[in-house]
């Protein structure tokens, strides 16, 4: 294992996608090819990372759950990319001496696209979605520990004003970033595992030797295989939590529906 890639990386890979929607597992694959360079953590929480995090601001897993919470992330002042950059190149680390290719992550990284492709000139970008009920089931089994609730509202319905707000910037950076990305949600990367890891190479060809059909290292707890957990998910959510989960998606049907995702009732 080689640690520390100053001098040896040479691009960037974003990994962009909403929490609880599927990246723990695809970052663990993309870590596995020859040429990657990874990070210890979440690029947001590795030490020396000069900018606001989820941890930080105290928003954790609803870190888009209000304009203000949005607004601290897209501080551009709040940023230090150099000193960051620096940060992730010593602590990066990688399986073979001719890896040239930094993978990041970090969910409210999704907010941000526009400022990582101007610091990050070189840099591509890979964003995924995932069914917003699911998303939401793996928020709510938080508890309090998932963030701050809005007054007022149930952890449901600020989970939903999260994940909204999420898929709206999902679907403008996919607008904005035209070729340097590829667009994909977990349902197809659990379905067709073989064209996904296609297009992820097509995009950046150093990572061809994808595999997404291995078990990875999630949470650093356990080893788990590629598989939609959606049905699962969905099915722990109450009736009153899919009402309060509705009340908010409802009146974003358009963008939902955009995605492919399907109304869910009681």
């Amino acid at each position: 294992m080689m640690v520390g890639g100053e001098g040896a990386i040479a691009r960037y890979l974003f990994l962009l996608a909403p929490n609880n929607s599927g990246s723990t597992f695809l970052a663990a694959a993309l870590a596995g090819c020859a040429r990657a360079w990874s990070l210890p953590r979440e690029g947001q929480h590795v030490a020396g990372f000069h900018g606001p995090s989820s941890r930080g601001t105290g928003t954790r897993l609803l870190w888009a759950a209000t304009p203000a919470a949005i607004a601290a992330f897209r501080d551009a002042g709040a940023y230090d990319w150099d000193r960051t950059r620096r940060a992730w190149h010593f602590q990066a680390r990688a399986a073979q001496a001719d890896a040239d290719t930094l993978v990041a992550a970090a969910p409210p990284f999704l907010l941000i696209a526009d400022r990582l492709a101007a610091a990050f000139a070189d840099a591509a970008f890979l964003l995924m979605v995932r069914n917003p009920y699911a998303v939401a089931e793996g928020i709510l089994r938080r508890g309090a520990a998932a963030g701050p609730v809005a007054p007022g509202e149930s952890l449901a319905t600020t989970a939903a004003r999260h994940i909204v707000a999420a898929l709206a910037a999902q679907q403008a950076n996919r607008t904005m970033l035209g070729s340097r990305a590829t667009f994909f949600s977990y349902e197809e990367m659990c379905r067709t595992p073989a064209a996904v890891a296609g297009r992820i190479a097509a995009l950046v060809p150093a990572f061809a030797d994808l595999d997404l059909g291995s078990a990875r290292p999630v949470k650093g707890r356990y080893h788990e295989p590629l598989r939609d957990m959606n049905a699962d998910q969905i099915a722990r959510l109450d009736a009153a939590q899919l009402a309060d989960l509705n009340h908010i998606f409802d009146d974003h049907r358009a963008l939902l529906d955009g995605l492919g995702y399907d109304r869910i009732g009681a």
